[in-house]
């Protein structure tokens, strides 16, 4: 079964800021569900284990991920397979850019097309779609969610008074600009000091790749 789904959020902050937040490992392990571990085989070939569930499929994948075409903090590709025995198997290739609307919000989207088989291919399209629909929206929900709670901290430490962090259910994609250009500023500087935004860049592929291949 081949699958092609296209993507579109709104997350407030900067456009920088989102690109290091998606390349923070502390961010991701709070906001990505069911990626268990990942190892580094070399500058842009990586390994992972995600975990998830579509309908009565639920296994642990093995998921084998090639980045390329890298253009931060705009953009880049990811390619890879996925395996889980029984419960089927995937590859394909996943493109996710972003964009800057004005200093404190950015546009995300991403493109995805894939082909699965095994039992995956047996849960029907439609089922697979809202399921990648529901998990893309936890994900952005939660990266929303953590971003807002890094910037109102630190604006909160620089005027006295504790930030208070965006609310927000799952399946919700976030679109109130920040409060503060400075608080923004100072996560970007916490953010930008990682040596490792290659490797948790492809946490993010990992992400966008098993949410159609690994579900």
């Amino acid at each position: 079964m081949s699958v092609d789904q296209r993507g579109e959020y709104v997350v407030p902050a900067s456009q920088d800021v989102v690109w290091q937040a998606l390349n923070d490992p502390v961010v991701l392990a709070r906001c990505i569900p069911g990626c268990q571990s990942m190892e580094k085989q070399d500058d842009t070939r990586f390994s992972a284990k995600v975990k998830a569930k579509v309908g009565p499929v639920s296994a642990t994948f093995d998921v084998a991920l090639d980045l390329a075409d890298i253009e931060a903090p705009r953009s880049y590709r990811i390619d890879g397979q996925v395996k889980g025995g029984p419960a089927g198997f995937g590859k394909g290739g996943a493109r996710v850019h972003l964009e800057a609307m004005g200093r404190q919000q950015t546009r995300l989207t991403y493109q995805v097309e894939a082909s699965i088989g095994g039992k995956l291919a047996q849960v029907g399209s439609r089922l697979v779609d809202a399921a990648t629909r529901k998990m893309a929206d936890e994900f952005f929900s939660a990266l929303s969610t953590c971003i807002s709670s890094e910037v109102s901290s630190e604006v909160g430490a620089d005027v006295g008074v504790a930030g208070a962090p965006l609310n927000t259910g799952a399946g919700e994609a976030i679109s109130r600009p920040m409060d503060s250009a400075a608080g923004s500023d100072h996560v970007q500087e916490r953010f930008e000091g990682s040596d490792q935004w290659k490797v948790w860049a492809v946490v993010f592929g990992i992400f966008v790749l098993a949410m159609l291949l690994a579900l």
